[in-house]
């Protein structure tokens, strides 16, 4: 087993994992302090997220978990591309991604502790819920970005999801589509090495990026660990998308640090010492080095962002905690728009079981 995989030397990079600025001849961006300083604490407060929410289900808080460590930088440039009217078809990992279009904190948690049907109005959100079905978001975010079309609005959308669902007949079905009907979707594959415990290696001869082509379309490999090129090669193929130029598939390089979920034990199926070799690209700090090089940011204000993690830790740890249990029918709400007599009979007969459990009734 390889433990020194790295993107392709065509990978766009303008972060190296040192921390220093490089050039591109075709994928740029030029950003205020503000908003490098932004793109820093977004990382920082996602991680902080993700490792509460990973303590809570340790504790039997949450059902679930799917880690993102190390994955921030792909999800946070991508998510931070899009314009405030683009459309989001995340997975069940892309948490950044969530946190970029305003995504409360609890409202991912109470998904994963089971208390919410919904999680958050994707419509005000412009951000859909997670979708746990591997691939199936693609096809909902090409079935979105035709009726853009429809619509004539100058909006795109990103659809999310990982290496080991280029496998799926989904997301080929899906760059089908975009393909023909030239739909204005960015396919953002964050190939992070592993499909739960098959390496990349045994599930894709070529480059993921690569594939583009055989539909007709542009492919572009970004490192995924660098923020600020993933901000840059996302935000160039949502204009191509919004200018009617069609779909792009982006593969972001990057690493599943941590297991694939929590009931993942990744130790029986990779090496630490690969960990090791991505830890040294961690995201995080390769933004901090530039920024405090670049005398962009200074301890005071890596202090105040790590102050601002603890507040979140708090709010998530005591916000999961006290969130109220549904009602037990509320599984029939929001169903149909309408009464449906079919849903009343299923409610009425969950309320008169739950009944027969009342005062040793059924006895």
């Amino acid at each position: 087993m390889t433990t020194e995989r790295v993107p392709a030397a065509a990978a766009v990079q303008l972060l190296t994992p040192e921390g220093e600025r490089v050039p591109h001849p075709d994928y740029d961006i030029s950003l205020s302090d503000d908003v490098l300083r932004d793109l820093y604490r977004d990382m920082v407060l996602v991680r902080r997220l993700d490792t509460e929410a990973t303590a809570l289900q340790r504790q039997g808080e949450l059902g679930l978990w799917a880690p993102c460590l190390g994955q921030e930088a792909a999800q946070v440039g991508s998510g931070r591309a899009m314009h405030e009217n683009d459309f989001a078809f995340p997975t069940y990992r892309d948490h950044g991604v969530a946190w970029a279009r305003g995504v409360a904190p609890l409202e991912i948690l109470a998904m994963f502790r089971g208390v919410t049907n919904g999680g958050w109005d994707p419509i005000r959100k412009r951000c859909a819920p997670y979708m746990i079905v591997i691939g199936n978001q693609a096809l909902h975010g090409v079935g979105y970005g035709m009726g853009i079309q429809l619509d004539g609005a100058e909006e795109a959308v990103v659809a999310y999801f990982g290496d080991g669902a280029t496998a799926e007949g989904d997301v080929n079905e899906a760059f089908v589509f975009a393909s023909v009907y030239n739909a204005p979707v960015v396919f953002f594959c964050q190939n992070n090495q592993w499909a739960i415990s098959q390496s990349q290696e045994r599930h894709s001869r070529v480059p993921i990026y690569e594939r583009a082509a055989g539909f007709g379309f542009p492919g572009v490999q970004v490192d995924g660990n660098d923020v600020l090129a993933v901000m840059a090669v996302t935000a160039h193929a949502l204009d191509r998308a919004r200018s009617g130029d069609g779909p792009t598939l982006i593969e972001a390089y990057t690493y599943r640090m941590g297991a694939h979920t929590t009931s993942d034990d990744p130790t029986r199926y990779r090496h630490a010492n690969e960990v090791e070799v991505w830890r040294l690209r961690d995201p995080i700090e390769r933004l901090k080095v530039f920024l405090a090089r670049q005398g962009i940011a200074d301890r005071a204000y890596f202090d105040v962002v790590e102050h601002e993690a603890d507040e979140l830790a708090i709010l998530v740890r005591d916000g999961v905690r006290s969130m109220p249990e549904p009602s037990i029918d509320a599984i029939f709400d929001n169903v149909y728009a309408e009464p449906h007599p079919l849903m009343e009979e299923q409610r009425r007969t969950l309320h008169a079981y739950e009944a027969s459990f009342a005062d040793g009734a059924g006895a």
